[in-house]
């Protein structure tokens, strides 16, 4: 795994983590969904709604502890990139390399946090990288 890789995973943990939380949104939807249709009727040999909720619900119970999973490695994740990023000796390249991985900031705001014009940014984040890839080798 290369440097950038190394600090990607939080960004991607966190997209994913994202992704899951819609999901779960859509399931609740459903689920509310299907639970107003059982004051209906019911019509013999059709499907059992309550059948319907209780498969609902229990793909919700599940989906949340994934996310609490994926959201307890997040933090160590970004414990361990951060600490990893604190090795790194100039200050600049610290925030450079938090807000882009860490905060999940593009690159437009990262470069205005820091006052330099992107193409300045981008060199000093390559420049930052190559530190990362060190820091990385020697552990």
């Amino acid at each position: 795994m290369n440097a950038k890789e190394y600090l990607s995973q939080a960004m991607w943990l966190d997209q994913r983590i994202n992704s899951k939380l819609e999901q779960l949104d859509t399931l609740r939807a459903l689920a509310a969904k299907v639970g107003a249709n059982l004051t209906e009727e019911k019509v013999s040999g059709g499907n059992n709604i309550k059948s319907h909720v209780e498969n609902t619900v229990a793909k919700i119970v599940d989906l949340e502890n994934e996310i609490n999973e994926d959201i307890d490695r997040l933090v160590d994740v970004k414990a361990e990139i951060t600490g990893t990023i604190n090795q790194v000796d100039d200050p600049i390249s610290q925030i450079i390399l938090e807000q882009r991985y860490i905060n999940g900031k593009g690159w437009d705001e990262v470069a205005r946090e820091i006052g330099f014009d992107i193409r300045t940014a981008f060199r000093a984040h390559g420049k930052a990288l190559k530190e990362i890839k060190k820091i990385k080798k020697r552990q």
